[in-house]
Formats: C-alpha cells, structure tokens, sequence
C-alpha cells in the first residue's frame, strides 16, 4: 500500500489522523466561548487549504482570495438576514431587513420587491437554502470566468496576484457603495440562526462546532485526494514548468482554471460557515489585510503542504487571539505577529510542514524515499 511504503507516508498518515482526532475532540476540552472561537479558526484553516491549493500546488498567488470568501459569506448573510427578528417586525407581510427601510424614500413602499432601487435583489434569498447554494454558486462562477481570462491569455507571476488584489478591493467599493441594499461599510448583522430541517444551529452549540469542523475535515481529506490525481500531478508540473507542460500537450491553462474555481469554491464555503459562527458579514472581509493574512498563513504553515496550511492558520489565530488579550502584550501583538512571519522566511522557507518533513528524514528507522533535492523543494511535505 503506498501510503505504507515510506517513513515520509507513514508519517503524513499520522499527522492527518491526530489533526483529525484532535478536531473532533475539542468540544471536550475548551468552553463554549473557546469553541466558538476555535470554529471560527478551523474556517481560517479551511482558507488556508484554499491558499495552498492554488498557491503551493498550482503556483498561482491569488492576492484577492477575500473576495470569493466575502462573496460566500454575503450569499447566506443575505437569507439569515431576512430570518432574523429585526427583518420580521418592518410591518411587512414578509420579511424586510431594517437597514432599507432607514435608506428608503419618504412615502415608499414597505415590500422587498422596491422598497429601495435594487432591493428585488433579495427576493431569491427568502429561501435560506438559496443563500447556501449560491455561497459556493457564486464564487466559483466568477473564478472561473476570472481564470479563464488569466489564464488563457497566460497571465502569471506578479500580475496575477496585481489583477486579484485589484478585483477585490473593486468589490469591496462596490459594497461599500451601494449601501442601500448592502448596508455599506456596516455590513449585515442582527443575523438570525440557521436552521435546518426545524434545528436552529446557536454559534455557541456543540452541534454548530461539529458543522464547521466536519467540513473542514472533509475538504482537508478530499484536496488531498485531488492533488493525488492525475490531474494534480499534471497541476504541479506546471508549476513547475509551464511551457513542457504545454509542449507535452497537456492545456495548461484548463488545469489552472479548475483548480483556481476549486480554491474559489472553499474559499466561498468557508465564507459561509464563518457568517454562521460570526452571524455578521462585513466588508472587511474583502479588505487587503485579510487576504494577505490568509498568505502569511499559508506560507507559515507550508504552502506546498494543505494540513500544514490549515495547521497554520488555526496557529496564527490562536498566538494572535492569546497574544492580543494579554495585557504586557496588547500594544505590541502585531508586531509578533509580524516578527514570526520573518523568522519563519528566512529560517523556515517552507514552512512548518518542510521542518517536519526534515526530522522525519532524519528518523533512524523506516524506508527513504528515493527523491532527489528538486523534488524536495517541489513537493516538500506531501
């Protein structure tokens, strides 16, 4: 069994399973406000695999990825919105959210169909399950026609990450300019719960933990067995070398476009389940911080290895989290935030994950694999 057949493997298995094990047991070991707090990191780790997918393994540094997560997190904002309480007490027959009545003209209608220009926008999201589909519909639509005009026209490097930052600070304007029917810099809050089948998911129930956790674990487990396909190994090389990979005959550019609209779709899921955890959507989630956070994630944790990257992003958040609310340590957590981030560059190139997999190499006991240097600093830790 290959997964069997080297210390390298073995050692991959076992990392998988105690990050999983470790996961599902945390409802044991912290209080509810931890809980809430730790789902809320596994969404950053989710980010974090969406990062390495379309950094570390198609080699393409998407600065915009805040974009396809504000859009999945503004897709079921949209429908909790209209369940909440301060939706169902406008006066209307059916829910109205109170922001457009505070933009609405005197004398104007009271019904989500014109109460403001626009408003007819939120009709579709009266059904939640609307606002779920479209929160991976959306981002991963618009990857893909983003891609596709990158890619094609062999777009890379530098500019692709300029064209990425550029786009999602243009939503974020948008956003912010149509306060009327987005509610602007302030965002959707006062969101209701989300209910499924007659069960109200509260941000602070094991239940709610377990729905974050569980997909985590599950798009973790399934980017691995898609980088392990053909189409991922034909992925990497074209990281690698872009112009064999073409002259070999493979369309490069397809695989790219995919697995960008892949990277889209979990950043667009994780949107979603944040808003669940959080119950706001803000435009800040398109700011250019946060998608440069998500990078710095990434490359702490291993931008070639999708567990390291999600192991990263939990990390960060968590020294972040503990640093920011210690009180010696209030005015300058940023900074240490900062100074790790340069350590781990110069000392640690490929993150986490290479440090791991260099003690593994070093182990007295099992089989090497049979690699030369290149492919190390390729394929460091998986």
């Amino acid at each position: 069994m290959r997964l069997f057949s080297d210390r390298h493997h073995v050692a991959e298995l076992l990392a998988y399973l105690a990050f999983i094990a470790v996961v599902l047991a945390m409802p044991a070991m912290m209080d509810v406000f931890w809980l809430n707090r730790f789902a809320k990191y596994l969404v950053y780790g989710m980010l974090g695999i969406a990062i390495a997918l379309s950094w570390g393994y198609a080699g393409v540094l998407n600065l915009g990825q805040g974009l396809f997560f504000g859009l999945g997190a503004y897709m079921v904002a949209m429908s909790l919105k209209l369940q909440s309480y301060t939706s169902l007490q406008q006066g209307s027959d059916r829910p109205v959210p109170d922001f457009m009545l505070w933009n609405a003209e005197p004398g104007a209608p009271t019904e989500l169909c014109c109460i403001t220009p626009g408003s007819w926008l939120w009709l579709p999201f009266q059904t939640t399950w609307f606002g779920i589909v479209m929160a991976i519909v959306v981002p991963t639509v618009i990857a893909y026609a983003i891609g596709s005009a990158i890619f094609r026209l062999r777009v890379s490097g530098v500019y692709v990450a300029i064209i990425t930052l550029a786009l999602v600070l243009l939503v974020r304007l948008l956003i912010i300019d149509f306060q009327p029917i987005t509610n602007g810099f302030n965002g959707l809050t006062d969101l209701g719960w989300l209910t499924v089948g007659g069960f109200e998911f509260d941000p602070y129930m094991v239940e709610t933990y377990y729905l974050i956790a569980v997909p985590t674990i599950v798009v973790l487990l399934l980017a691995r067995a898609l980088v392990a396909t053909r189409a991922g190994l034909i992925l990497q090389s074209t990281r690698d070398d872009a112009n064999r990979a073409r002259y070999l005959g493979f369309d490069v550019a397809g695989y790219q476009v995919f697995f960008f609209a892949v990277s889209a779709a979990i950043a667009g899921l994780a949107g979603m389940l944040y808003v669940v955890a959080a119950e706001f959507a803000s435009p800040t989630f398109m700011d250019l911080t946060f998608s440069i956070s998500m990078v710095v994630w990434a490359a702490v944790g291993g931008r070639s290895s999708l567990l390291g990257a999600a192991i990263g992003a939990v990390l960060i958040n968590t020294i972040e989290a503990t640093a920011s609310e210690t009180e010696m340590l209030q005015e300058s957590w940023r900074a240490i935030i900062g100074l790790v981030f340069v350590l781990v560059v110069l000392f640690l190139p490929r993150g986490l994950a290479g440090l791991s997999h260099d003690i593994v190499a070093r182990l007295p006991f099992g089989k090497r694999r049979r690699e030369t240097a290149a492919g190390a600093v390729a394929n460091p830790a998986e």
